[in-house]
């Protein structure tokens, strides 16, 4: 036998041996299903972005007709245009989150331009993240919980000095919301410091209900994100179209757990916590 031969076999047979030890690792320590309450299918959070005027002059009524609770990540200086009516979604049970002072966005973006991230540093960032909480704090007396990504983005600087500001959310909130992304989560393995965000904005009933049905076939969580409510359009989400979702996850016969994302989130952590 040469030499060759001699590492080719044994190479062979390392690669066997592994590949049976690992086959008895996971016989011995299965994957264990997570299990959402009640025996649901999946979960969704309905989030709504910036403290747009529209989400308290129409969507409070209406999610109130539906007894339905949301997320509204805010930036305070908008928060002031409705004050009493922020006041009373915080009365009514909906969750108030952090959404940064004044939104940071690449300056690619021409309404961002003398706002970029790429001139921010992680200290200034996470002075843009604790003013606004302590604002939201001192405006409607809650404290949040969890955080958007202005722009679904999560880094400061340029080049060589680009940093995550990933870390400086996961350090002081139970979940951070993106934005865009393409996927529901998957609640075994998800980053809840980077849930994912699904847009439903210029959306009708039939296209949500397909994103929600999708991922409860996977028992996953599907965080929507809107921002204007009123007529189908840009950035905004339609009424009847969030009327007919509400009605659809209301009713239990569809299996799905609607519930804010500070909710979510938690019940999220102590079942991993508890070894799911």
């Amino acid at each position: 036998m040469t030499l060759a031969m001699g590492l080719s076999i044994g190479l062979l047979l390392g690669g066997s041996m592994l590949a049976k030890q690992a086959s008895q690792i996971a016989a011995t320590n299965p994957t264990k299903p997570f299990h959402w309450p009640n025996g649901r299918r999946g979960a969704v959070s309905l989030s709504f972005d910036d403290a747009r005027l529209s989400q308290i002059d129409t969507g409070l009524a209406l999610l109130d007709r539906h007894h339905v609770k949301a997320t509204f990540f805010v930036q305070p200086e908008n928060i002031r245009a409705r004050l009493e009516g922020w006041k009373k979604a915080v009365e009514d049970g909906h969750e108030i989150g952090n959404h940064s002072k004044t939104h940071p966005c690449t300056a690619n973006y021409s309404f961002s331009r003398n706002n970029g991230l790429e001139d921010y540093s992680l200290a200034t960032m996470a002075a843009q993240i604790d003013g606004a909480n302590a604002e939201i704090e001192r405006l409607l007396g809650v404290k949040p919980r969890t955080f958007a990504y202005p722009c679904g983005q999560k880094f400061v600087g340029r080049g060589l000095d680009v940093r995550s500001y990933v870390p400086l959310v996961a350090e002081r909130f139970l979940a951070g919301r993106g934005y865009l992304d393409e996927s529901a989560n998957d609640p075994a393995v998800c980053d809840l410091a980077q849930a994912m965000g699904t847009p439903f904005d210029d959306t009708d009933f039939e296209q949500m209900k397909n994103r929600v049905e999708q991922a409860a076939a996977e028992g996953r969580w599907v965080i929507f994100v809107g921002h204007e409510i009123g007529k189908r359009g840009y950035q905004v989400t339609d009424t009847a179209a969030l009327e007919a979702l509400c009605e659809y996850l209301k009713d239990p016969a569809n299996g799905i757990w609607l519930g804010t994302v500070a909710e979510i989130a938690e019940y999220v952590r102590q079942q991993r916590a508890s070894g799911l």
